[in-house]
């Protein structure tokens, strides 16, 4: 794990959000959600949400995958996206 992962897992820690799972992956940080979250809702509001919330990080930024399930759906959120990531189509 990287400073810059390891980082937003504080981060995201220190929100205590009830039910809600954060942890460490390979590539990224995995997040599940109590099954009724709206992920719309929280794939809309994401870019800002995690905008705000890394300007609490005053680090050399890397990429970072975010995995969000909630039981029944999934997506996947790329941070600071690398060319390859840029390039898939």
């Amino acid at each position: 794990m990287n400073a810059y992962q390891q980082k937003w897992l504080d981060l995201l820690h220190s929100t205590n959000l009830p039910g809600w799972e954060i942890k460490a992956l390979e590539d990224g940080i995995y997040i599940e959600m109590p099954h009724v979250t709206d992920l719309k809702l929280i794939r809309d509001n994401l870019p800002e949400t995690l905008g705000t919330m890394s300007l609490d990080i005053d680090m050399p930024k890397s990429r970072l995958k975010f995995h969000f399930h909630n039981g029944h759906e999934n997506f996947e959120y790329i941070l600071n996206p690398n060319e390859e990531d840029l390039n898939e189509e």
